[in-house]
């Protein structure tokens, strides 16, 4: 049985999470909270050296770190990673997005306003981190023009891997109201089977 490493609340585990329970996999979670330091121990460390989550582990002993090449392993061979090359260039170019123009701002404007105290001094970074998260937002309202999917006219693991973050962009407080398509979009992976909400 595969076993996945990860905190409920974090985007980058619950993009697992959702690929798993859509396709009916069974999984074991082991709960780490790396919040509070559990990804820093010696014996989290002789798994993944880098000290985070999520980390898929095979029964094997074989472990895969950082989320959206995991989310690759999990979908090969089904629907949701497209087997033609373009298809899934343009996939790998949504994941690369969302882990380097997306993350950075709205995953951690959330962790900021979510996980420190109001007085910590990266609370100042917050205005600045919105005001990029809310052009990368801009880029995704604009793809979303005419089309329901980020790759191609289906469903896929790139609408999971920016859908980690931004259906809870609130948190970090971006106003996703004045984003009309990426609402709609946002509905649409909720209606998809086997949809799963978000542990918070």
């Amino acid at each position: 049985m595969l076993t996945i490493h990860g905190m409920r609340a974090s985007g980058n585990c619950y993009k697992l999470q959702l690929l798993l329970d859509q396709l009916g996999r069974e999984y074991r979670w082991v709960d780490v909270d790396s919040v509070g330091g559990e990804t820093r121990t010696p014996a989290y460390l002789a798994k993944n050296p880098n000290g985070k989550v999520p980390l898929l582990e095979l029964d094997d002993g074989r472990r895969l770190a950082e989320s959206d090449a995991i989310l690759c392993y999990l979908a090969e061979g089904t629907p949701l990673l497209p087997d033609d090359r373009w298809l899934r260039a343009q996939t790998l170019q949504w994941l690369f997005f969302e882990q380097y123009s997306h993350e950075p701002c709205i995953a951690v404007a959330r962790f900021i306003r979510g996980w420190l105290p109001h007085d910590h001094p990266r609370q100042a970074e917050v205005p600045a981190l919105r005001q990029k998260g809310t052009q990368v937002l801009g880029v995704m309202e604009q793809h979303l023009v005419g089309q329901d999917w980020f790759v191609g006219d289906s469903y896929g693991i790139a609408d999971i891997a920016l859908y980690a973050y931004t259906h809870c962009a609130g948190d970090g407080g971006f106003d996703l109201s004045v984003f009309p398509n990426i609402c709609a979009w946002l509905g649409r992976v909720q209606a998809q089977p086997g949809y799963t909400p978000m542990q918070r």
